[in-house]
């Protein structure tokens, strides 16, 4: 199946169809606080990174170089030293899977090396920053889908709508067999969604739901946040969101308040989820400020 096609209705039929510090799992903290960089091979050219910001994607071949996202800015040296590890080859593009600080803070170092490619968002969210020098901006942006042919695959970026933010993309490694999905995905804990930058908690939730009902057989994706998972792992996230959205949004319309609907808390099977940078009330917070504003 086609995880991309040129036009948004085809996307959809085929897709297999701030500055934010997220915490992540307790065994990750000491690493991360030493601003260690770990990689993982994941499958075929494509390697994991992680450590203090959001997962990092690496393609490293014949062609070189080619990142999804870069953590902090002063966790570029580290990165830097990592990919020289992984890869002989110079560094040819780095894809934004959406704006934040803990994804594109290594923007202004790499963009001197490389050429930056995101969506026409966050290009626009970066530019509103005033610190933003030119070299952290993506020098290509595209609307709804873009393709990179590298390291022996077409490596395909699809935007689904607003969701964690108004920017983001999942990106596929269609040879490899990998999904890097951004923020779209926190493994295993409650997600952050930007209101404040067009995210939406029912776009959220729809384009997770898109992602898992088409995924290949086999896929191993790269969440924003968490230990590299699975199909189950995803479909476990999605029912998360079905059991946490779906009842905040039953309540509104029965005309109940916040307090109310934080009293009455998640299932119980959800409270480890809320240990990282989002607990529970945050959680319910975030969606019931969502879906109130969508009304």
């Amino acid at each position: 199946m086609n995880f991309l096609k040129r036009n948004k209705e085809k996307c959809l039929c085929f897709f297999l169809c701030p500055a934010i510090l997220i915490f992540l799992p307790s065994q990750h903290c000491a690493a991360q606080q030493e601003g260690i960089i770990k990689a993982t091979h994941v499958a075929g050219s494509v390697h994991m990174l992680e450590g203090r910001g959001g997962n990092i994607a690496v393609s490293a071949g014949e062609d070189g170089l080619l990142i999804v996202d870069n953590q902090f800015a002063d966790l570029a040296p580290q990165i830097e030293a990592k990919l020289a590890e992984l890869g002989k080859g110079d560094l040819k593009f780095v894809l934004n899977t959406h704006f934040h600080n803990d994804h594109t803070g290594g923007n202004a170092h790499f963009g001197k090396k490389a050429t930056i490619v995101a969506h026409e968002n966050v290009r626009e969210r970066l530019e509103g920053k005033n610190d933003t020098p030119k070299a952290a901006l993506p020098v290509i942006t595209f609307r709804e889908a873009s393709s990179v042919h590298f390291n022996g695959e077409e490596i395909r970026l699809l935007h689904l709508g607003p969701g964690h933010t108004d920017g983001d993309v999942i990106v596929w490694f269609t040879g490899s067999n990998v999904i890097h999905m951004g923020d779209q995905f926190f493994n295993g804990r409650f997600p952050y969604i930007d209101l404040g930058n067009g995210g939406s908690a029912a776009g959220y939730q729809k384009n997770v739901n898109t992602v898992l009902k088409h995924l290949p057989e086999g896929v191993q994706i790269i969440p924003g946040h968490g230990a590299l998972a699975s199909k189950d792992d995803l479909a476990r996230f999605a029912s998360m969101l079905s059991d946490t959205i779906n009842p905040v949004r039953q309540s509104i319309s029965l005309g109940k308040s916040l307090d109310q609907i934080k009293a009455a808390g998640v299932n119980e099977k959800y409270k480890t989820w809320g240990l990282g940078f989002i607990n529970t009330s945050r959680w319910i917070e975030i969606v019931y400020n969502s879906l109130t504003s969508e009304r």
